[in-house]
């Protein structure tokens, strides 16, 4: 184990609790072992830890995360996502194949989406000239958690996102009967709907998007009109 995550480590054992344990094993279809530490309760581990030992230098960053994503435990996933959420000005282009891999390996929704909308947003943001080839190949990609990242990863952008390859994106995997994908492009849709709601009404109509996909990208313009209504 990295020197540097000990205390933490040590901390997270020290908070581990059977009894909830099970149940959020069973919540997210037990595919991952967990403390049992709810989220408040780790994030103040988290923040005692930092206060304590500081951030770690930026040449340990992508050793310190790997530790932490090849621990069994999700609490030590979320950690190393709490770990990243403190350092957004650190990442550099050299660290996105650590956060592709991050999305590939203990892949779930918990995880996936944070570091696609958050960390891969972030970084794409800040050079812009990683974002065609690496999008692109993810959404043309077989593991859907990258094809989802592709579509969710501009979900902050708001007046900045790229409409064009959004949609194009939306309407490259439509046809998927994966509920992650149907969902995502749903999700993604509604997002921008709160910039652009004509632009996303007219994406809506004019394409073939499965029931969920249309509902949730609706979401937002049928609860404004329902507001107004009233």
């Amino acid at each position: 184990m990295h020197s540097y995550l000990q205390p933490l480590i040590a901390s997270l054992e020290a908070a581990a609790n059977p009894a909830l344990a099970g149940p959020m094993e069973k919540y997210m279809k037990n595919l991952f072992v967990f403390y049992g530490i709810k989220s408040p309760q780790r994030k103040e581990i988290f923040k005692a830890f930092v206060k304590e030992y500081g951030l770690p230098p930026i040449d340990e960053l992508e050793d310190t995360i790997n530790a932490l994503w090849d621990m069994p435990y999700r609490e030590c996933h979320y950690v190393a996502i709490d770990l990243l959420e403190k350092m957004p000005k650190k990442l550099e282009p050299k660290h996105l194949p650590m956060l592709e891999e991050m999305l590939t390996t203990h892949s779930w929704w918990d995880t996936v989406d944070l570091i696609a909308s958050h960390q891969i947003g972030g970084l794409l943001k800040k050079y812009p000239e990683l974002m065609p080839e690496n999008t692109q190949r993810w959404i043309n990609s077989d593991n859907f958690w990258l094809q989802r990242a592709a579509i969710l990863y501009q979900l902050g952008y708001h007046k900045d996102t790229d409409a064009e390859r959004l949609f194009r994106y939306c309407r490259l995997r439509a046809i998927s009967k994966e509920f992650f994908i149907r969902k995502g492009i749903g999700w993604a849709l509604r997002q921008y709907s709160y910039t652009n709601p004509d632009a996303v009404l007219q994406f809506v109509a004019e394409n073939n998007l499965s029931p969920l996909s249309k509902r949730e990208a609706l979401k937002g313009i049928n609860r404004k009109q329902l507001k107004g209504l009233s």
